[in-house]
């Protein structure tokens, strides 16, 4: 209990010392030791490492979960250390919503149909969100939040240690010239000695920790380099989530653009076919005469009166009184037959 007691005293009375050393100096009534310019520099290069950390942090959580209920709720399962549940990506609820809204509508029909193919595409590019955020949370956002969290508070710890001996060296500082000044007065030398020990003991636990403090400071180095790889890697991880988002969206394109391809001739194939065959043989070019025709795609006949088609050919096309607009009589060589406008590019 005396110990304590005791103690607890001396600790008061250390506080004080440094607190009227730190308002002094404030006031400019007291001398401050100054830390040589290569630590000043190191102390300035660690808080501008700390500031951007923490920004870079902060952003890329906004980044990659914009919602900050959710952040926020991540963050107390984390410190509770309990398994964060699982959190389906808004491009796999979209999917879903769309996969179902095709059972509905019939997934025969058009609509249906494409609200399956684009449905399944959502649900494929949430997936590749999913994993690109769980990359991106390790190795990158971990990395940093344990610099902010392990090393830098010890840094800071570290400081705050050095700034206290700092303030207990000026103390000293100030004693002894107090001393020195009561001694010239007094004219006895029983002043200087005990403040003369107090400055010898105060200079080295400071020099001790300064030297701690400057080795901590100089790990930043380290730390930039560890955040440097990790950068690295996150870039890696972006570069390939955005690969596989164009890789589906190219593929999804290319599916509908063969369905609507399909669908749309299919229909003018149904649409343009002459319901009565015409006799060819008996159908003569007009006075008028003909002209080139180059065929866009290939055509399939779907009768004798019909002349089958190869894409990118060149024709001899040219009408007949009484025919239907839709439909030209086409020549190549020997071969005549009924051929669909819509197939034909006419040139001059």
């Amino acid at each position: 209990m005396d110990f304590s007691v005791k103690k607890l005293a001396s600790d008061a009375g250390v506080f004080f010392s440094r607190a009227v050393q730190y308002t002094e100096e404030k006031l400019g009534q007291a001398e401050k030791t100054e830390l040589d310019a290569h630590f000043e520099g190191l102390l300035a290069r660690a808080d501008c490492t700390k500031n951007w950390t923490e920004k870079i942090y902060r952003q890329t959580e906004v980044l990659l979960q914009p919602n900050p209920s959710a952040r926020i709720e991540e963050f107390l399962y984390e410190k509770l250390d309990r398994k964060v549940p699982y959190r389906a990506t808004n491009g796999e609820i979209l999917g879903q919503y769309m996969l179902e809204a095709a059972k509905e509508f019939g997934p025969g029909t058009p609509y249906g149909s494409t609200l399956i193919q684009v449905g399944d595409c959502q649900r494929r590019l949430g997936g590749a969100e999913r994993e690109f955020l769980q990359t991106s949370s390790i190795s990158f956002l971990t990395p940093l939040r344990n610099f902010l969290e392990g090393d830098w508070r010890t840094i800071t710890k570290e400081r705050r240690l050095l700034e206290n001996r700092r303030l207990d060296l000026d103390a000293c500082k100030a004693r002894l010239k107090k001393a020195k000044a009561a001694e010239a007065k007094a004219a006895v030398s029983s002043f200087v000695f005990p403040a003369e020990q107090e400055l010898r003991v105060a200079q080295t636990e400071f020099d001790r920790q300064a030297e701690v403090t400057r080795l901590l400071l100089e790990g930043i180095s380290s730390t930039h380099v560890n955040h440097l790889r990790c950068l690295h890697e996150f870039v890696e991880a972006q570069a390939t989530y955005y690969s596989q988002c164009h890789h589906f969206m190219q593929e999804l394109q290319k599916e509908l653009s063969r369905w609507e391809f399909n669908r749309f001739y299919s229909q003018i194939k149904t649409s343009v076919r002459s319901p009565s065959p015409l006799q060819i043989e008996e159908v003569q070019p007009p006075a008028s005469g003909t002209r080139k025709a180059k065929v866009l795609y290939d055509y399939d006949a779907a009768d004798t009166s019909e002349l089958s088609l190869l894409a990118d050919e060149l024709i001899t096309v040219y009408t007949v009184p009484g025919m239907d607009s839709d439909w030209l009589i086409g020549e190549r060589g020997n071969q005549k037959g009924k051929v669909p406008v819509t197939y034909l590019e006419l040139l001059s």
